[in-house]
C-alpha cells in the first residue's frame, strides 16, 4: 500500500502495527510480529529516515509513529517536487536532443543554409509584410498569441488578406480560444473566414508567427516587445519546423465557428491548459497571461476543477488528475501526414525552446 512513498514491506508492516501500538519496546516489537530484534532495528531506520517515526517528547529515547495525514503529505509533497524536477528534465533533454539534431542535420543538409535578416520597428516589418504578402503564390500560415485585436492592426492586415484571398493563396490562422470574448476580434474573422480564409482557435498558442509559402518565416525580434521588430528566416530546416509546429497545433484547435468541445474526461480545452500548467507550479497570473483571460477567470476555473476533483488544495488536484490520467496529453489524430510535418515533431520542441520564452510576440503589426 505504501510502496508508491518509497516505503518497504516490511517498514509498511511496522508502521501500521506502531500506530495501532505506539509505545512497544524493540523486544516487545520483535516477539509480536516473530522478526529478529536486527530485521526490526533495519525497519525503524528507514521509518525515521523518512520521517515517519518522531522523538517522543514524554521519552526522549521513545520513537512514537507520525500521523498518517501527516508523514505521508510530506512524502507526497517531496514526490510530487521530484517528480516535476525529473519532468522538466526530461523536457529540457527532449528540447535539446531536439535543437542538436536540427542544427546536425542542417550542418550536413547540402544546398540548405538558414538566413536571418533583421526588420527594425514596426514600420519596417509592415513593408516587409507587404512584400512578402504581395509575392505569395499558395498559402500563409500565421500563429496569433494576442487575446485582442488592435483596430488599427485589424485595419492594417485587411487588405492585404483580401488581396491574398482574391489571389487564391489559401489562409490558416490560429488564435487564442479568448478572442472568442471580443466583439472587434470575432467580427475580423468573421470577415476573414467569409472571405475564405481558415480559422481556428486553441487555448494556448506559443508565439506568434507567420510563415509564407513554407519558405520565408516572420518571428519577433523581441517577444517581449513585438514594436522593436521582426526575425526573418530563410532555408528549408527551420522553416519546416515552423510549419509542423503550426500544423501540430492546428490538428487540436477548433474552427471559430463551432464551440469549443470538452474531450474524454468532460475537460473543455482550457480547462485542460489550467489543470496542466497549475501541475507544473506555474502562476496564476502566468497561466492568465498565456490564456489571454485574467487571473479571476484562472481561480475560478481552479476552484471549480477541485470541485469536480473532490480536493481541498491544488496540490491534491494535481496528484487526483495525475492518477485519473486528466494531465495526459490527448491522442494526437491519425490522419494522413500529407505535407511529412509528421516526420518534423521532433523539432517543434527546439522552435518552442528558441522562439517561445514569452507568449507575446506577428501576424498583426
Amino acid at each position: 500500500m505504501l510502496e508508491a512513498f518509497g516505503v518497504s514491506s516490511a517498514a509498511e508492516k511496522l508502521y501500521l502495527h506502531l500506530l495501532r501500538e505506539p509505545d512497544l519496546r524493540i523486544e516487545a516489537i520483535s516477539g509480536e510480529l516473530g522478526w529478529p530484534e536486527d530485521e526490526v532495528r533495519a525497519a525503524l531506520d528507514e521509518l525515521s529516515g523518512l520521517a515517519l517515526l518522531r522523538t517522543s517528547p514524554a521519552h526522549p529515547r521513545t520513537l512514537r509513529p507520525v500521523a498518517p495525514d501527516v508523514g505521508l503529505e510530506s512524502l507526497l509533497t517531496t514526490l510530487q517536487a521530484d517528480l516535476v524536477a525529473r519532468q522538466h528534465q526530461m523536457e529540457s533533454g527532449r528540447a535539446a536532443l531536439a535543437m542538436l539534431t536540427a542544427e546536425y542535420a542542417d550542418l550536413h543538409r547540402r544546398g540548405d543554409r538558414t538566413v536571418t535578416e533583421e526588420l527594425v520597428g514596426v514600420e519596417e516589418v509592415r513593408t516587409r509584410l507587404k512584400t512578402l504578402s504581395a509575392q505569395a503564390q499558395t498559402e500563409v500560415i500565421a500563429l496569433v498569441p494576442d487575446p485582442i485585436q488592435r483596430p488599427d492592426t485589424l485595419a492594417a492586415s485587411k487588405p492585404l488578406d483580401a488581396a491574398l484571398l482574391g489571389r487564391g493563396v489559401a489562409m490558416r490562422t490560429i488564435y487564442l480560444n479568448s478572442i472568442r470574448n471580443d466583439p472587434a476580434s470575432i467580427a475580423y474573422t468573421d470577415w476573414l473566414a467569409g472571405v475564405g480564409g481558415q480559422v481556428r482557435t486553441a487555448p494556448t498558442v506559443p508565439l506568434r508567427l507567420i510563415v509564407f509559402d513554407r519558405t520565408t518565416a516572420l518571428v519577433p525580434l523581441d517577444p517581449r516587445d513585438t514594436s522593436a521588430g521582426a526575425t526573418v528566416l530563410t532555408g528549408i530546416g527551420v522553416v519546416s519546423a515552423m510549419c509542423a509546429l503550426f500544423e501540430q497545433i492546428w490538428a487540436t484547435a477548433n474552427p471559430l465557428g463551432l464551440p469549443n468541445p470538452p474531450d474524454t474526461q468532460g475537460l473543455g480545452p482550457e480547462e485542460r491548459e489550467i489543470l496542466r500548467m497549475l501541475a507544473n507550479g506555474e502562476t496564476d497570473e502566468h497561466i492568465a497571461r498565456r490564456l489571454g483571460v485574467s487571473t479571476r477567470t484562472v481561480g475560478r476555473k481552479a476552484s471549480e476543477l477541485m470541485r469536480r476533483l473532490g480536493t481541498r488544495s491544488r496540490f491534491q488536484m494535481g496528484v487526483r488528475a495525475s492518477e485519473l490520467g486528466w494531465l495526459d496529453p490527448p491522442q494526437e489524430p491519425l490522419d494522413d501526414d500529407l505535407d511529412g510535418s509528421a516526420c518534423l515533431r521532433p523539432a517543434v520542441r527546439a522552435v518552442e525552446s528558441r522562439y517561445c520564452d514569452h507568449p507575446v510576440g506577428l501576424r498583426h503589426y
